[in-house]
């Protein structure tokens, strides 16, 4: 089957395989040994990890590009445009190249069905080994050990958190999950974990399978110093770093994370001490903690699970002390939603739930069952969608106020979309 546009080949795509996600590894393999029977590959740096995986790609790729390398970088979901999750250089790639790259998979396909995703990273893999790439950085989508992006073997593994969620798919305990992450995990290998307190399913995986192990606050840690910052490991000291332009204590874990891949792989792609400080400062990744400014700012992220929304009611408290916070909020339906709204409600004084289309979402007669058993008082529903939910939560707040829209990739993906459109944050 063949198209001539890339929204023919991802419409055929999402029904193409009976469920959307199906975990392993034998299919996927299977063309991709077609595809690339030598598995050609740039020096590949793979990221697994509940939380942080975006932001530790997107420091990766500012510094790589501040030393000149040519990056390839795989991310997902996408937010606006799918050709977001396929980039080389920080920009996307056309729908041309993203289209050539599906004929070939497709040419070698033969009987195997594949996922939506998995032809997704196939044509990332495929582009990026023909691009001339000095190094690609692969996001897991989704666990690690049976994640398509695991069939290649990376040069560093690195799991950036471990938390509760997909527990359908990878486990309800940390220890489960974890044994899933650390499936990225090599022989011979660096496997960076940057969560403060690992599950033992990590440690032990790396003992397993004879990876080179170095563990945040161990083999390497930062410091932080008012408004800068010392990262160390062994005898390789970094001063005075600059404050990471994505904000959060937690980031400074994962831009820890970031530097010593960075340092490992020195040897075979050097990169200078300016070149780190250089993508420190301009690093930038839409959807988490993304501020629009203005006398009501609004803030967007893509927080959908408890780990995530404390990081986001502690930036609230840091950079927005005393204000009032609107949220525009909604989730799919398989999150712990109960588990978020317990942990946010300190930090909201209005909520407004937006309906989404997508058939995962939550449904509005569910979420407000759901909310009955919360803690949260004050909330509104009866919207047709985002931008309905959106401006009444703009009509209420008053300069000084804070509208946040969060809970899911989906409702940031609508946000982001009207914002190209309109001009609702004025």
């Amino acid at each position: 089957m063949y198209f001539d546009s890339l929204p023919g080949w991802l419409s055929w795509q999402e029904s193409l395989h009976p469920v959307a996600i199906d975990l392993g590894l034998e299919r996927v393999a299977a063309v991709y040994d077609a595809l690339n029977p030598n598995h050609h590959k740039p020096l590949t740096i793979t990221v697994a990890g509940t939380n942080g995986k975006g932001s530790c790609v997107a420091y990766l790729e500012a510094i790589y590009k501040a030393q000149g390398y040519r990056v390839g970088t795989y991310t997902s979901p996408h937010l606006i445009k799918y050709n977001e999750r396929i980039k080389i250089a920080g920009e996307p790639v056309s729908d041309e190249l993203i289209c050539e790259a599906f004929v070939r998979i497709e040419a070698v396909r033969n009987d195997h069905s594949l996922s939506y995703f998995e032809f997704g990273t196939l044509a990332a893999l495929d582009i990026f080994w023909r691009a001339g790439l000095d190094i690609q950085l692969l996001e897991v989508g989704l666990g690690g050990r049976l994640d398509a992006v695991n069939i290649v073997d990376p040069d560093i593994a690195l799991v950036t958190s471990i938390g509760i969620d997909h527990v359908y798919w990878l486990g309800d305990t940390r220890e489960a999950i974890g044994r899933e992450k650390a499936g990225i995990f090599r022989a011979a290998t660096p496997a960076i974990v940057g969560d403060n307190n690992p599950p033992d399913s990590v440690l032990a995986t790396a003992s397993e399978k004879d990876a080179l192990l170095y563990r945040i606050n161990h083999e390497f840690r930062y410091a932080r110093k008012g408004a800068t910052w010392d990262w160390q490991a062994g005898e390789r000291c970094l001063h005075d770093l600059p404050e990471p332009a994505l904000k959060g204590e937690h980031q400074y874990r994962n831009a820890s994370s970031a530097i010593l891949a960075v340092e490992l792989l020195s040897k075979r792609l050097p990169v200078s001490e300016m070149s780190i400080r250089h993508g420190l400062e301009t690093v930038s990744l839409a959807g988490r903690f993304q501020l629009f400014p203005g006398d009501i700012p609004v803030i967007l992220d893509v927080g959908h699970n408890p780990d995530a929304v404390k990081t986001l009611v502690a930036y609230l408290s840091d950079y927005f002390p005393g204000r009032r916070v609107h949220a525009v909020f909604s989730m799919m339906k398989d999150k712990d939603i109960s588990g978020v709204l317990n942990i946010m409600d300190a930090a909201v004084d209005s909520w407004y739930f937006a309906p989404l289309t997508n058939p995962r979402a939550i449904s509005e007669s569910a979420m407000r069952e759901i909310f009955l058993q919360s803690p949260v008082s004050k909330v509104c529903f009866g919207f047709t969608g985002f931008t309905d939910a959106f401006n009444a939560a703009k009509n209420q707040a008053q300069p000084g106020d804070v509208l946040l829209v969060f809970g899911s990739f989906f409702l940031v993906s609508d946000c982001l979309n009207e914002f190209e459109k309109s001009e609702l944050t004025t």
